[in-house]
């Protein structure tokens, strides 16, 4: 229920959000120090993130019309999560739009709008919800001997978040390469949820048991189906972009997950793509700063393979691809271990 709601708000809600968009002319301004063919976007609707949050929420809240599924603070807090990055991420594209100029929020104020809603969620998160606070990879007793401690935890946590939203940001520079990319991520997240939810009971191993893995299995699927419905029209040629509303609400939705999951360690390898693009920014900014060479015709590296001859649709399934293959990993990971911890 909250896919399939979330799905139908976001496809039905994006095409209307494109209209309201155009009339307001709230269009993307474009870097300059982009691929010249990225020019001819120019204008095209953006902030399309209202609809993938929106979509999430009608579907969370929808899906608890069901008779035995109850609210818990763990879904909550991730959809306050969600929705705080999204409003940091919006604050920027209506700056954006509204200055036509591709500069938002200085780099100190979306630091400081990010970090109030990651605190927020870490400290609610370690007071009020069965969160463990070891440092965990596909449970949260992986390093049981490494335990964070609550402020270590909640340092960790403010990192994972900051480093994801920023990571699927860079991530978003092709039409419906972050959007697709993050459908495998937040399917890896729905099985997580569902599987902790129905093997973690006795006799599973307590290490396996997370009390609200259902609620979170729901807010999982309701970004499923919001960011399916958005890429139906985000799909190259883009009729909409996401913008930072959109790419920073994605981000957080992933590292709350994993840390409410405790699957910290697993994120990585979930969102093998978006290490991917992140990496190829830092080696490209620090062989020019150090040696004034650069190593990719332009980062992120979605960029260099545009400038080296591929089609942009042609690097957005190719990318698809490592992101699917990273969340099959993953998966497998998850599943191995379980397998050899239970001997089923």
């Amino acid at each position: 229920m909250a896919g399939g709601v979330g799905l139908a708000v976001s496809l039905v809600g994006t095409r209307f959000l494109i209209d309201w968009l155009r009339g307001l002319q709230i269009g993307q301004p474009i870097h300059e120090d982009v691929p010249e063919g990225h020019l001819v976007k120019a204008g095209t609707p953006t902030m399309g993130g209202i609809a993938i949050v929106g979509g999430a929420v009608a579907g969370y809240f929808v899906a608890h019309t069901r008779s035995g599924l109850i609210f818990t603070r763990s879904g909550l807090l991730m959809l306050g999560l969600i929705v705080g990055a999204a409003v940091v991420g919006g604050i920027d594209d209506w700056i954006k739009v509204s200055r036509e100029r591709n500069l938002g929020l200085s780099k100190r104020a979306k630091a400081v709008g990010l970090l109030s809603v990651a605190v927020a969620f870490v400290v609610v998160a370690v007071n009020h919800t069965p969160v463990h606070t070891t440092l965990s990879f596909t449970r949260f007793d992986s390093f049981q001997s490494f335990d964070l401690g609550t402020v270590g935890w909640c340092v960790w946590g403010l990192l994972l978040i900051v480093g994801s939203t920023n990571a699927v940001n860079l991530t978003d520079g092709l039409d419906g390469l972050a959007a697709g990319s993050s459908l495998y991520a937040f399917i890896a997240f729905t099985v997580i949820g569902f599987w902790a939810f129905r093997n973690g009971g006795p006799p599973a191993p307590a290490n396996y048991r997370i009390p609200h893995a259902l609620d979170l299995a729901v807010v999982a699927a309701a970004m499923l189906g919001a960011i399916t419905g958005f890429l139906w029209w985000n799909a190259a040629p883009a009729r909409i972009i996401m913008g930072d509303t959109g790419a920073l609400a994605i981000g957080a939705g992933l590292a709350g997950l994993a840390l409410l999951t405790s699957t910290h360690l697993l994120l990585p390898i979930i969102g093998g793509l978006y290490v991917f693009e992140t990496l190829s920014v830092i080696l490209q900014v620090g062989s020019f700063r150090l040696f004034k060479r650069r190593i990719f015709r332009m980062a992120p590296i979605h960029h260099h393979y545009e400038l080296a001859g591929w089609p942009e649709t042609t690097v957005i399934i190719r990318f698809w691809i490592l992101a699917g293959l990273g969340t099959a990993i993953a998966l497998g990971l998850y599943l191995a271990d379980y397998i050899h911890l239970t001997g089923q």
